[in-house]
């Protein structure tokens, strides 16, 4: 098996080989290589990326709770992106599980804008899919730029896609931040138990249910990078919502030492919430 390995890489890779002693047949494979290195780092590929993230981020908004006698009065929760008719946003059915049944938590808010003091609105629930994790909010004021969705079943393995989201909250201000990620895995959700101890009962009612695929992601997300678009760098459609991240260690390591792995819903399941909220 070596000889084989050494005789397919070393006239294409081997820097010490001279022009002569490439074999014919290999010419057009090394301009193929050469083309995808001249793409991969071409500077038009990260203007597309420029481009969408200026004309997405107003889709952006944070999700959070607001109490007015409580320092401080707002609390972030997570991000959604704006939808349909720019009155409408999407999360995480988890950013928002405490509103939805404790109304002494505060009431529902979503941020937009940017900067240090972002402006705040109001927001209902309009429909919830806790199978896939998935809230549609409506909120008040003016209509918001909105985001298209694509068709999640057109993605493979090896996309490499983008995310934009508050991930560390607003820590620093109320800045949205975009990070690259690839497909690394289309996967069960069910992730598997290392011992029968792990097997609690919410994983349990879901193993009885057909387990539907999510997308594993080759990125590193943060906890408030729950609920934030997955979308093409190029087209700005949105493929998935991220809603889970590995975490290597103890809950505690999450930002100090991130695994670099995350996990998004697909966004066909989206437009399956849009219809039952009336879209």
């Amino acid at each position: 098996m070596n000889g084989v390995l050494q005789s397919l890489r070393a006239p294409l890779f081997n820097p010490f080989y001279s022009c002569h002693m490439l074999n014919p047949a290999a010419f057009p494979v090394l301009r193929l290589f050469i083309v995808c290195l001249v793409l991969l780092y071409s500077p038009f590929c990260q203007a597309d990326l420029v481009k969408t993230v200026e004309r997405i981020k107003p889709a952006i908004v944070g999700i959070g709770s607001f109490q007015k006698l409580h320092s401080p009065p707002v609390n972030f929760l997570g991000t959604g992106f704006v939808v349909e008719d720019g009155l409408h946003a999407i999360t995480n059915a988890h950013v928002i599980s405490d509103l939805s049944s404790n109304t002494s938590k505060g009431s529902l808010i979503i941020m937009t804008g940017k900067g240090e003091k972002p402006e705040l609105r109001n927001a209902t629930i309009i429909a919830l899919d806790k199978e896939h994790d998935l809230a549609l909010l409506r909120f008040e004021g003016t209509a918001l730029p909105a985001m298209k969705l694509g068709d999640a079943g057109t993605i493979k393995e090896g996309k490499l896609l983008a995310f934009t989201g508050f991930p560390i909250g607003m820590v620093l201000g109320f800045y949205p931040v975009t990070h690259r990620a690839t497909i690394s895995s289309i996967t069960p959700v069910i992730l598997p138990a290392q011992n029968a101890r792990q097997l609690d009962a919410a994983k349990i009612r879901q193993l009885q249910k057909s387990a539907y695929k999510i997308f594993q992601l080759d990125g590193t997300a943060y906890p408030g990078n729950s609920g934030s678009p997955l979308y093409d760098p190029d087209t700005g459609e949105v493929y998935g919502v991220v809603n889970m991240v590995f975490i290597k260690g103890k809950k505690e390591s999450i930002l100090s030492d991130p695994s670099g792995i995350s996990y998004a819903i697909p966004a066909n399941y989206v437009i399956d919430l849009l219809k039952q909220g009336g879209f």
